[in-house]
C-alpha cells in the first residue's frame, strides 16, 4: 500500500497537469477571431488588372502611378521663350529705306492762297510752268492744288471747258500714243482699261472740250509736281476727288 501511493500521487497529478493545461488551451482558443470577408470577393482581382479602389469594407489594392511624361512635355511648350520667336521676326523682315524719287514735296499739297485775278469763281487756273492748278473761290481766294503735266513735246495751252464728268474712268488709250509707247519705250499699252485703282486716270476725271486732254487722277503721286504726262494734267486721287465736288461741267478752265 504503500508502495502504491506515490504511484497513484504522482499519477494523479499528471491528470491535474493535462486538466490545466487542457483549460488553459481552452481558455486561448475559446473564442476564435472574426473572419472578415469582402462583399465582392471578385473585387481584389478586378482591382489588380484595372487599378481601381476596393469597395469600402475590402482589402485596398493600388495601382502604381503612371509616369507623367506628357505633362512635362506639354509644359515644356508652355513655358517656351517667346523673345526667341521675336528676335526671328525682326530679323527676317528687311528694313525698307524711304525711296527719294516717290517723295512728294509738301509744296505740291492743297492749300488755300490769295488770288487777285479776274476770272470768276467756278474757273479752273493751270499753271504748267510751275505744276500748280487754281480754283477759283472769290473773295481774293483760291484752292491750289499740285499737278503733273504734259513731258516735253506734249505740253499746250489754250482754254477750254469741262463737258463731262466720270468717277473712277475707263481708259482708252488714243492709237497714236499705242504706237508712240510700243516704239519708244517698248512697252504695250492696252486698248481698253477698266476703271478702279490700277487705272492710270484714277479716281476721278474731268474732260476738256472735244480734246483728249483731261484732268485726272493718278495711282502715282510722286509724279504730281513733274513733267510725266502726254499732256493730260494729273492730279493727286484726293485732290482730284475734292476739285470734282467743286468744279461744275461747263466751268472754263484755263491753261497757260
Amino acid at each position: 500500500m504503500k508502495k502504491l501511493l506515490p504511484v497513484l500521487l504522482s499519477g494523479a497529478a499528471l491528470s491535474l497537469a493535462s486538466l490545466s493545461a487542457t483549460a488553459m488551451a481552452g481558455d486561448r482558443y475559446g473564442q476564435r477571431p472574426p473572419v472578415v470577408l469582402s462583399p465582392d470577393l471578385s473585387a481584389p482581382w478586378v482591382m489588380q488588372l484595372g487599378g481601381q479602389a476596393a469597395p469600402r469594407g475590402g482589402v485596398v489594392y493600388r495601382a502604381q502611378p503612371k509616369p507623367q511624361r506628357a505633362r512635362t512635355v506639354q509644359r515644356r511648350s508652355l513655358f517656351a521663350s517667346p523673345r526667341r520667336v521675336t528676335q526671328v521676326s525682326a530679323a527676317a523682315a528687311p528694313r525698307v529705306k524711304p525711296n527719294p524719287a516717290r517723295q512728294l514735296d509738301p509744296k505740291f499739297l492743297p492749300q488755300t492762297v490769295a488770288y487777285n485775278g479776274g476770272e470768276k469763281p467756278g474757273t479752273i487756273i493751270i499753271d504748267t510752268r510751275d505744276r500748280f492748278l487754281y480754283f477759283v473761290l472769290g473773295d481774293g481766294q483760291a484752292r491750289r492744288y499740285g499737278v503733273g503735266v504734259g513731258k516735253e513735246g506734249h505740253a499746250w495751252s489754250g482754254t477750254e471747258r469741262i463737258t463731262r464728268k466720270a468717277e473712277w474712268p475707263d481708259w482708252r488709250p488714243p492709237a497714236e500714243m499705242i504706237k508712240r509707247v510700243r516704239e519708244q519705250e517698248g512697252r504695250i499699252l492696252p486698248v481698253h482699261m477698266k476703271g478702279g485703282p490700277e487705272n492710270p486716270l484714277g479716281a476721278r476725271a474731268l474732260y476738256l472740250g472735244s480734246t483728249l486732254y483731261r484732268i485726272h487722277g493718278t495711282n502715282q503721286p510722286w509724279t504730281i509736281g513733274r513733267a510725266v504726262s502726254s499732256g493730260c494734267i494729273r492730279m493727286r486721287n484726293e485732290d482730284v476727288t475734292e476739285l470734282y465736288e467743286r468744279a461744275q461741267v461747263g466751268a472754263k478752265v484755263i491753261v497757260i
